[in-house]
């Protein structure tokens, strides 16, 4: 890669930051960008991993500094995601990568209704046993995320909120921890089978840990209805260009 794909690595790994921590898809930008930069696809999906562990970890430091942490119950529904991540994260290295496009797109249609349900309605159907079904559902997502990664903020968004009945706020809170967290098992399986550009993915770390920044103070100071609005045309424009593309 030259200085012109590096510069805009940066530009879109800022942006891909701020709609990772408030509502998720930022993948979807970063992913595709570094595929038509040349990356193959399973080295794209290994080097977003860098950028995804730096631009977490900065998003739990800035809401803890915000008097926003729980670090009992992130912890807890982040290990339920290991093995998951794991496992995701090898088929992934072996996937075809045809198909690799095609699950993004079916994806996205299936969580469409889901994000516009709304966060309102899915607390009002949360179940007795709602943090069990947390850290069940915690699983299935740690092999997703481990998979494709791509769009499982707006996926853990929705569990978190129809388990948990937590405002957005705090379930950006939790989301940011988890992710983080079982992206270092990910992140080393993608290492170690070499589907990793290192230098590509510390500069797309530069920028989504400063939109990680941007992002958090967004969440805190404009609450449910900023957070709602950036989840519901997030999933909306990711649903719609996988769909031309496809």
């Amino acid at each position: 890669m030259g200085i012109w794909q590096y510069a805009l690595l940066l530009f879109v790994g800022l942006g891909a930051g701020i709609v990772n921590v408030l509502a998720g898809g930022g993948s979807f930008l970063t992913i595709p960008l570094m595929m038509f930069l040349g990356l193959p696809p399973a080295t794209a999906n290994g080097t977003n991993r860098i950028a995804l562990l730096a631009q977490n970890i900065m998003a739990v430091s800035e809401f803890k500094r915000r008097g926003f942490s729980d670090f009992r119950l992130s912890l807890t529904l982040a290990l339920c995601t290991i093995p998951g991540a794991v496992a995701g994260a090898v088929a992934a290295v072996y996937f075809d990568p045809t198909w690799f496009k095609r699950i993004f797109a079916i994806l996205m249609i299936v969580m469409l209704p889901m994000v516009l349900g709304g966060a309102r309605k899915a607390r009002k159907r949360r179940s007795p046993h709602g943090k069990l079904l947390a850290h069940l559902g915690a699983v299935a997502l740690g092999f997703y995320g481990g998979f494709i990664q791509a769009g499982t903020g707006p996926l853990l968004i929705f569990l978190l909120v129809s388990t948990l009945a937590l405002d957005l706020v705090r379930v950006n809170m939790h989301k940011v921890f988890i992710i983080g967290f079982y992206m270092v098992p990910s992140l080393l399986v993608f290492a170690l089978s070499g589907d990793i550009d290192w230098i590509a993915g510390l500069i797309l770390a530069a920028g989504t840990t400063t939109g990680a920044v941007l992002g958090t103070r967004l969440a805190v100071e404009g609450g449910e209805r900023v957070i709602r609005i950036f989840l519901v045309v997030a999933v909306i424009v990711i649903a719609i260009r996988l769909l031309l593309s496809a």
